[in-house]
């Protein structure tokens, strides 16, 4: 064969390889550690404990790693490790200022942080310790809740106006009640006092009890009620996850061995799950 036309075949077996490796493989992630058009640089997450992965490790205590929004470990597939495999740059750039036992009034000051951050992604998860207080009657009022997310979503208008905002609905605790009532292992772990708005005497059916459960969740939809109110006042930067955290069929194998209440890496796994479909059609 002449040899112009062996290195003619060579070079049209080279670009059939080539097409084939772009064809089967994964899209080539931009040079130089620039992000694609429309995903965050930097991400920021605000609220409480579940933000903070409380309990999701070996003890009782925040194990970042495992959040379902910015955790960069490997068990959670967080929205920050989400980000990663779409193209973000934005490796050693997810904030977390999530903070155990915050309630609303708290989320200002996490907000002022998310702007220093110039986070261009927030995640807000709040709710469940304005609600889980020692009594039904010190749960914070609706108006009260509603002009402290008010408040916080302002500062982050004001000062990250581009960022995109996913508010996520409170889970709904109220279930968290219905399937471990009967055991015995979350019964025992609830008497530490957690929660005693809803969790105080699980197993009693006095009248008493059952209208401080019923009337907790029924706060816990009015919160939910303003946070999609507050979302869409916003305006078009702000996603609501549309309930699907209250949604979510939470079960006792979401939770920690410890405590029977915050999620283990099951349950953050299902939070990021049910968020990120949300969240994943504006980014």
């Amino acid at each position: 064969m002449p040899r112009r036309w062996v290195a003619a075949v060579a070079c049209l077996l080279a670009l059939a390889a080539l097409a084939c490796e772009q064809g089967d493989g994964p899209a080539p992630r931009p040079s130089g550690g620039q992000t694609p058009p429309g995903l965050p640089d930097t991400m920021a997450a605000l609220g409480d404990s579940i933000t903070t992965g409380f309990g999701s490790c070996l003890v009782l205590t925040s194990c970042a790693r495992n959040s379902w929004s910015t955790g960069d470990g490997i068990r959670v597939d967080s929205h920050y490790r989400r980000l990663l495999d779409r193209g973000a740059a934005l490796r050693g750039r997810g904030h977390n200022h999530a903070a155990p036992g915050a309630r609303a009034a708290a989320l200002a000051g996490q907000a002022r942080a998310a702007v220093r951050d110039r986070a261009d992604y927030v995640t807000i998860l709040i709710g469940a310790n304005d609600a889980c207080r020692e009594d039904a009657d010190r749960m914070t009022p609706v108006a009260t809740f509603r002009g402290q997310v008010d408040r916080a979503l302002r500062v982050l208008r004001e000062g990250r106006p581009a960022a995109r905002v996913l508010v996520v609905s409170v889970p709904d605790l109220y279930r968290l009640w219905e399937v471990g009532h009967t055991d015995s292992r979350a019964v025992r772990a609830w008497r530490a006092g957690i929660c005693p708005a809803l969790l105080a005497a699980p197993t009693s059916t006095a009248p008493a009890d059952r209208a401080r459960r019923a009337a907790f969740r029924q706060r816990v939809r009015a919160y939910n009620a303003e946070l999609v109110a507050a979302c869409r006042a916003y305006g078009s930067r702000c996603r609501h996850d549309g309930g699907a955290v209250h949604r979510a069929r939470f079960t006792l194998d979401d939770l920690n061995r410890l405590d029977w209440f915050h999620p283990n890496v099951a349950g953050q796994n299902r939070i990021a799950d049910a968020t990120f479909s949300a969240a994943g059609r504006k980014l």
